[in-house]
Formats: structure tokens, sequence, C-alpha cells
């Protein structure tokens, strides 16, 4: 394989993986085995988020660095979740995807929810939540470069992060309740949920706003140190 169709392939699972296989794979689980196989569709969310990750690296000399990183990202997401009511998983899937690029943060999203819920309990919610938090942190990394430039962006980010999630999980709400899509039933499990989407939603900013200088600056200088 020349080194051009190489990077067309790199090209091709970057984008599909995460916005084409893995939401493909969430939805016909929920919509084919129910709460039967939920466990085999997180683990393969975790396997395409991994094989997307390593779709990201352009040298392999940098890869386990990188990989090292984000697992440490990961773990303090996870440990961020034992935090009442305001979590920064959000803050540091952003952070990570900024900082790493596109591919670490949905890695870092999906797999703190894996990781994470075998304490809070594995369901069939599970791969719906590791979808969501790994988008949040996908299309932070899209849009690093102005996330770094503006706190005004950064902060408008954080709020539509926390209403994205949670109109997900909605999704997956009325496919538990009702066994298949409705749009009636869609639009009360927001209306229901907007106490809990406002609290994410200022969660997320708080914690943006409290990491963004003192995290930033050390992903920066790890970033520019080791080349990663």
């Amino acid at each position: 394989m020349t080194v051009i169709e190489n990077r067309r392939v790199r090209s091709v699972m970057r984008f599909g993986i995460p916005l084409v296989l893995i939401p493909a794979l969430v939805v016909t689980g929920a919509a084919v085995f129910g709460e039967k196989r939920y466990l085999l569709i997180s683990l393969g969310v975790a396997m395409l988020a991994l094989a997307l990750f390593a779709a990201g690296i352009e040298k392999k000399n940098i890869g386990s660095r990188r990989m090292v990183i984000v697992a440490v990202m990961t773990a303090m997401a996870v440990i961020g979740r034992f935090i009442p009511l305001f979590k920064p998983i959000t803050a540091l899937c952003v952070m990570t995807a900024m900082y790493l690029g596109a591919e670490a943060g949905f890695l870092c999203g999906a797999l703190s929810v894996l990781v994470s819920n075998i304490y809070f309990g594995q369901g069939p919610w599970t791969p719906f939540q590791m979808l969501g938090f790994g988008l949040i942190g996908l299309f932070a990394g899209y849009l690093s470069l102005p996330l770094l430039k503006s706190r005004v962006l950064l902060i408008g980010y954080g709020v539509l992060a926390g209403i994205a999630y949670s109109m997900l999980m909605d999704v997956w709400t009325v496919l538990w309740y009702n066994g298949s899509f409705d749009g009636t039933l869609y639009l009360t499990a927001i209306v229901s949920a907007l106490p809990y989407t406002a609290l994410y939603a200022v969660s997320n900013v708080g914690f943006l706003l409290l990491m963004r200088k003192p995290m930033g600056d050390k992903l920066g200088r790890i970033k520019l140190k080791y080349g990663v």
C-alpha cells in the first residue's frame, strides 16, 4: 500500500468509524438485541474506538506515548464520575481532544464510561453513554483550534455538549420504554429531563473554565516535549 493510499484509508477510518460504524452499531444493537447483548455492543464500541485511535496515529513511535497520556486522562474521568452531581468527565474528554486530537477525545470518553460502569452498573444504556461522551470528545478535537483561542466558544461548547448528550440519552430512554422510537415520547423525555440537562451544562462550563488554564498548560508542555 502506497503512502497516499494509506492516508486515504486512515482518513476514511477517522470519519467512518465514529460517525457511521459506531452509531450504527449502537442503534442496531438497541433495536435488535435490546437488553440481551448490551455487553457485546459495549465491547464492540470499545474495539472500534481503539481502531479509531490507531488510525489517528501518523507516527508509530509516538503511539505509545499518546496512549499513556490518554490512559491517565481516562482514569481521571473515571474517578471524576464519583463526584456527586457535578462530574468533570465532559471537561476531561474535551481537554484530551483539544490537545491530543479528536480520536484521543473519543477514546477517552468511550472508555471512561465502560470502565466506570463496572461500578455504576453496566446495561443497555452503556453503549449510548459511550457514544455520547465519545462524540463530545471527537467534535472537540475537530474544533480544537477555535476552542483553544476563545473562552466564549469553549463555554458555548460545554453548554451544547450537555444538551446534546442529554438528547442522545433520551433516544435510549424512548427505545427502552416504547420498544421503538416515538416523537411524542421523545419530546416528553426531553422536557422531563430539562433540570438534569441544565445541571449538566452548568457542570460542563464550570469544569472547563476550571481546567482550561492549569491542565491546558500541562498538556501543552507534554505535547511539545514528547511530540504527541
